[in-house]
């Protein structure tokens, strides 16, 4: 009996190591463990038969080899189990078929506006500074010496978020109008020399059209010193447009009012579009404004705590979306908010 156990143990492994399939193993499990006619439960049955000293060895021999190839049956089953995962976790790969070409992302044109300009100013020494959008009225009007009777402190014109907690000078909380609240917020922490820009989205509750939207992107200017004056301004901004637009742009400076400076001056370039002959994007003038700018008027310098007469300075501010509409020739700012790839995509 033993001996017959010992062929069987070693058939079964035989039989196993060849199947090459889950329906192979499950063959030769029927044929060894099957209940009718499998062969260890023919060897059970013909225990009674044998001689009394050989039965109880030899049906715990056939115990043993049944529960030897029940593990070796879940074994091999295991193994097509894995393999059959593998290959449909893995795609089917045909070399000899052409590589797809995946699309990849890239900056936004707004973006990509935002640090050339960064890296403009970056060369002439400028550091770039930011603040938070839900600001104070302090900051966003009080402080650049606006008067509390401006239009532009009227709902219409600002998005005003309610009273805060804190300091009855901080006013109401609003989305800033404005990225000249950086400037403040660096002056009452730093003492001169200042050369700084501050990017960052700005809000107004414009209606929506091919020029305005009510939100959109600004960057302000400011540098302070001893000795600083409007022909500062004018190297600076001008380098900055034959930087940008590139070195035949023109450019004008025309009076104007700002609350925060004094002088003030609104700054237009020669049409990038006609260059300078006419169009629409330039009413037919030739010319587009572009900036507005001017000295810092006294009493921001006193608000911060700064010598009006020791120090003067300079600040200025530009419209990022304005400056790429022209750049690349765009008449909708909706453009640049829809997500529509088409366009998106030739930046």
């Amino acid at each position: 009996m033993q001996e017959r156990l010992s062929e069987i143990q070693n058939q079964a492994k035989e039989d196993l190591a060849k199947a090459e399939s889950l329906e192979e193993v499950e063959r030769v499990k029927t044929k060894y463990l099957g209940r009718k006619a499998g062969v260890i439960n023919e060897i059970v049955k013909a225990i009674p038969s044998l001689p009394p000293e050989q039965r109880a060895n030899s049906g715990k021999s056939a115990n043993k080899l049944k529960q030897e190839i029940g593990t070796w049956i879940e074994e091999r089953k295991s193994e097509f189990n894995t393999s059959a995962e593998v290959s449909l976790t893995l795609p089917s790969l045909d070399v000899s078929q052409p590589g797809e070409h995946k699309s990849y992302g890239h900056r936004h044109p707004i973006v990509q506006t935002i640090d050339e300009i960064k890296g403009i100013f970056k060369k002439l020494c400028f550091d770039i500074e930011y603040g938070p959008e839900v600001e104070h009225e302090y900051y966003n009007f009080d402080a650049l010496n606006i008067p509390a009777d401006h239009p532009s402190r009227e709902d219409f014109d600002t998005f005003y978020l309610g009273n805060p907690p804190g300091p009855i000078r901080a006013g109401k909380r609003l989305l800033r109008s404005q990225t000249s609240t950086v400037q403040i917020r660096v002056m009452e922490k730093k003492k001169p020399p200042i050369r700084m820009i501050a990017p960052g989205k700005v809000f107004r509750p414009d209606t929506v059209d091919a020029r305005h939207a009510s939100m959109f992107h600004q960057i302000e200017g400011l540098m302070v010193d001893e000795g600083v004056s409007f022909g500062d301004l004018k190297y600076v901004l001008t380098l900055f447009a034959q930087s940008y637009f590139g070195q035949d742009i023109k450019m004008r400076f025309r009076p104007s009012f700002f609350p925060f400076t004094e002088p003030s001056a609104e700054i237009d370039i020669s049409c990038s579009i006609c260059k300078g002959k006419g169009c629409s994007v330039c009413s037919h003038s030739g010319w587009v404004e572009v900036l507005g700018a001017g000295m810092v008027d006294p009493n921001v310098f006193e608000t911060v705590g700064y010598d009006a007469e020791k120090y003067t300075g300079f600040a200025f501010g530009l419209g990022v979306e304005r400056l790429t509409m022209l750049k690349y020739g765009i008449d909708n700012i909706r453009l640049f908010f829809e997500n529509d790839l088409r366009f998106l995509s030739q930046f």
